[in-house]
C-alpha cells in the first residue's frame, strides 16, 4: 500500500479495525462493504459481497462473481489440506470428506449458531452457485452445495452411535483402564464405534473431530499431586475452547502411593 497508496480496499468494518489496529492509521482507501452490496467489475459481471462474521475471523467476508457464478469463501468451507487435483471431484473422497470435517470441528464448531444463521440468509439470497473457491483447501466444482449441506448437518450437532475414550498416563495404569472401558462397551453394544486416544501422543485435532461425532466422551487420567496429569488439562482446555454438547462425559483414572 505504500507503493499503491490510492488503491481502493473493499472490505468488512472490521476489517478496517483489523487493518489499521496492525498498520496504523494511513488514510487508505477503505471502501466498508456489507451483505448485499455489489461492485460492477465491468462486462457485465458484478462482485456480491457476504459479511461472514466468524468463518473463522471477525473480519470474514465472501464474495460471489456474476456470471461466473463463483463464491470466494474465504475460510468457510476449506480444509486444512493441500489437494494437488485441485478440485474436489479429483481428490480422494475419504480423505477430503475426513479433512472438510476435522476443519470444521476444529475451527468453525464453537460458532454453529451463527453458521446455521448465515447458510439461511445465503440461502435466501438465491445465489447460483456453480463452484465455491475456498482459501485453501480443495475448489468445490461438482455438486459445490454438498458442503454448504454438510455444514448445516455439522451445525445441528447431531451425534451419532459412537464413544470416544481420552485419557494420559504415567505408568500405563489409566491406559489399562481406558482399554478394559472399550472392551466393555464393546461387549454391551456390538454396534457402538468406540476410540481410544492418549491425548499426550495422538493428533488432538483428530480426537476432536471424533468427540464431535460421539455421543459419550470417556476422560481418563492418574492422579499427579492431588490433580489431573498435565498433558490431560492441557487437552481439556482445548476441548473446552470448542464448546461441544457432550451429552454423557464421565471420567476414569488410577492413583497410588509412594513410599
Amino acid at each position: 500500500m505504500k507503493k499503491i497508496p490510492n488503491t481502493p480496499i473493499y472490505c468488512t468494518a472490521n476489517a478496517v479495525k483489523s487493518i489499521e489496529g496492525q498498520y496504523g492509521k494511513n488514510g487508505w482507501n477503505f471502501h466498508v462493504v456489507k451483505t448485499g452490496d455489489t461492485l460492477d467489475i465491468g462486462n457485465g459481471k458484478q462482485l456480491k459481497f457476504i459479511e461472514m462474521p466468524m468463518m473463522h475471523w471477525p473480519d470474514s467476508m465472501a464474495t460471489f462473481l456474476t456470471g461466473d457464478n463463483i463464491l470466494f469463501s474465504m475460510d468457510a468451507f476449506g480444509q486444512h489440506f493441500a489437494v494437488g487435483e485441485l478440485f474436489n471431484d479429483l481428490a480422494d473422497q475419504e480423505l477430503l470428506c475426513k479433512e472438510a470435517l476435522k476443519y470444521y470441528v476444529n475451527i468453525i464448531n464453537p460458532f454453529s449458531p451463527m453458521v446455521a444463521r448465515k447458510l439461511k440468509e445465503i440461502e435466501g439470497m438465491d445465489l447460483p452457485i456453480e463452484m465455491i473457491a475456498p482459501s485453501h483447501g480443495a475448489i468445490w466444482r461438482k455438486d459445490p452445495m454438498q458442503i454448504v449441506k454438510k455444514y448445516a448437518e455439522w451445525a445441528e450437532d447431531q451425534p451419532e452411535d459412537r464413544v470416544t475414550i481420552a485419557y494420559g498416563t504415567m505408568w500405563n495404569g489409566t491406559e489399562a483402564i481406558a482399554h478394559a472401558i472399550a472392551d466393555e462397551i464393546h461387549r454391551q453394544s456390538p454396534d457402538t464405534t468406540v476410540k481410544v486416544f492418549n491425548v499426550e501422543k495422538s493428533d488432538k485435532n483428530e480426537i476432536m473431530t471424533e468427540v464431535f461425532r460421539s455421543k459419550a466422551l470417556c476422560v481418563g487420567s492418574p492422579t499427579v499431586i492431588n490433580d489431573v496429569l498435565a498433558g490431560v488439562q492441557g487437552w481439556m482446555t482445548f476441548l473446552k475452547s470448542l464448546k461441544f454438547k457432550i451429552r454423557k462425559l464421565p471420567a476414569f483414572g488410577c492413583y497410588g502411593l509412594v513410599w
